[in-house]
């Protein structure tokens, strides 16, 4: 099918950054109305750090949630702390490093997780049903990851470019 006035899609691969950001943030943009719509206080982008908490059952290092999802370190902190402000999640010194914060469900977080076990249920059911349809793109993603991992985005650029031709000198 064809969209000539969708500007990121007539660019093929040369867009893929754009496209995947695209249906990231649809797929986000449709996940909160679903909260909204059943009058749930949730934020999309905790799913990941309060799925390590309820797997793991224990407290766990941010930079330990961070190499789990692949993430960086500043993103899982940013994400804690506004779980922390909602009363989901609390914060407190390692142990045996008081710089590292371990992260932890409260009594509020486990009453939302055991209220969100159905819905979340309905997420997975929806998800798979989408990827199926699309041709299981978690596929293509996982040969996505292997592409970048045996070489990155950054070393594929610059393996095509010459410093001469970019002169530092008139980026001003």
């Amino acid at each position: 099918m064809s969209h000539p006035q969708d500007y990121s899609r007539s660019f093929g691969g040369a867009a893929l950054g754009a496209r995947l950001r695209r249906a990231s943030e649809r797929i986000d943009r449709e996940s909160t109305r679903v909260y909204a719509a059943l009058d749930v206080r949730f934020e999309q982008r905790w799913y990941g750090v309060l799925r390590q908490l309820i797997e793991h059952d224990r407290p766990m290092a941010v930079g330990e949630i961070a190499a789990i999802l692949r993430i960086t370190h500043a993103s899982v902190s940013e994400t804690s702390r506004s779980m922390e402000k909602a009363g989901l999640i609390a914060s407190s010194p390692a142990p045996e490093d008081a710089r590292r914060r371990l992260l932890s469900l409260t009594d509020q977080g486990q009453a939302l997780v055991a209220r969100m076990t159905p819905l979340w249920d309905a997420f997975t059911a929806a998800a798979q049903d989408l990827n199926d349809e699309a041709g299981d793109v978690v596929r293509l993603l996982d040969q996505l990851d292997e592409a970048l991992d045996r070489r990155s985005v950054f070393d594929r650029i610059m393996s095509r470019i010459s410093l001469d031709d970019v002169d530092p000198a008139t980026d001003k």
